[in-house]
């Protein structure tokens, strides 16, 4: 294994001197900063983090601590996250907690105990008093969901807009009848997703129980194929639905396609989200679209220039991305057909 001291041998210069110039020490000329580093190069020097980190340096890894990879959102956003991180010289380390505090506590500690440079993180409904304090000795910031114990610093989505334009495009289409299936009011995404779906009611002057809702595990691809078969099963089963989730309308979709149902012709549908599938499904999916590039980029950029200036103070900043309505066919006026791509 090459060492630094090999590096000062082949220079003839001191150990300390080599120390300093990778650590970008600016008592160290920046032209012997470059005669070190293209000899470490050279030589294959890989530094040792694990010293500098007991020195009390961070390391230059970022946690994203998300609820669930399988959820498309999560993984497009990793994605994008990663490259930004990357071309900054930060990689980018994934915790998965499954909407469990206890376990979102133990990453947490964890990556604390590392000495990551930040942390991106998705909180869970009501985190633990210990991430709480956790969090506020680490650079970091609220993706999607926050939670005021948690801070001020958030990227999210206008989810009250979002499900308001999706329901009141249905009430404008003459439904009466329409069914919500969303996460629980617990999650701040929920709640205000389900503000949005109530307003949007009322401003159409339908009464309360025109809207039938169901509440459940926003990332259960499960109970979005139980919540729909229960609703169509009922007495006054809804003529349009919306959802509040992308792994609920996957569940959704695929109830609707094995039981074989009209689509708009018995059940308009508004998803949420807009994976690849979702343009061809049936007669093409209406749906909300989400500002994933966009929010995965502020994020980067708002934490490397906070990992680069240190502030002794962090002061709030909020980012709120608006979704978009993206009509296709899976609506229609209620009793009617649905438009064809070319009306």
């Amino acid at each position: 294994m090459i060492t630094t001291r090999d590096i000062a041998e082949r220079l003839g210069v001191s150990v300390s001197t080599v120390g300093r110039a990778l650590a970008d020490d600016p008592r160290i000329s920046e032209e012997t900063k470059f005669r070190v580093r293209q000899a470490a190069s050279e030589m294959g020097y890989v530094g040792n983090r694990a010293a500098r980190m007991m020195r009390g340096a961070s390391s230059n890894v970022v946690a994203l601590v998300i609820p669930d990879i399988r959820n498309s959102f999560y993984s497009t956003i990793a994605h994008e996250l990663s490259k930004n991180m990357e071309a900054e010289g930060f990689q980018l380390m994934l915790s998965e907690t499954d909407d469990d505090r206890m376990v979102e506590l133990r990453h947490l500690r964890e990556l604390s105990a590392n000495r990551v440079a930040g942390v991106i993180i998705v909180p869970t409904a009501r985190p633990h008093n210990d991430t709480v304090k956790l969090l506020r000795t680490l650079p970091h910031l609220q993706l999607l969901r926050r939670h005021p114990s948690l801070g001020s610093q958030w990227f999210g989505v206008d989810d009250h807009e979002a499900l308001r334009q999706a329901t009141a495009h249905l009430v404008a289409l003459g439904h009466t009848r329409i069914a919500y299936l969303g996460g629980p009011e617990e999650l701040p995404t929920g709640a205000e997703r389900l503000r949005g779906f109530r307003s949007a009611l009322r401003e159409g002057g339908l009464p309360d129980d025109a809207g039938h809702t169901e509440l459940g595990p926003p990332s259960s691809v499960e109970h979005g194929r139980d919540a729909v078969r229960r609703l169509l099963q009922g007495p006054d089963a809804p003529t349009a639905l919306v959802l509040g989730s992308i792994q609920l309308t996957l569940g959704v979709l695929e109830e609707l396609s094995e039981q074989g149902v009209k689509v708009p012709g018995e059940l308009s549908v508004v998803g949420f989200g807009d994976e690849p599938g979702f343009s061809w499904w049936g007669p093409g999916l209406t749906t909300i679209g989400l500002p994933i590039q966009e929010m995965a980029t502020g994020c980067a950029l708002w934490l490397m220039r906070r990992l680069k200036t240190k502030p002794s103070n962090d002061g709030p900043y909020t980012s709120v991305s608006p979704g978009s309505l993206i009509l296709r066919g899976s609506t229609a006026p209620c009793g009617g057909r649905a438009p064809s791509r070319s009306d």
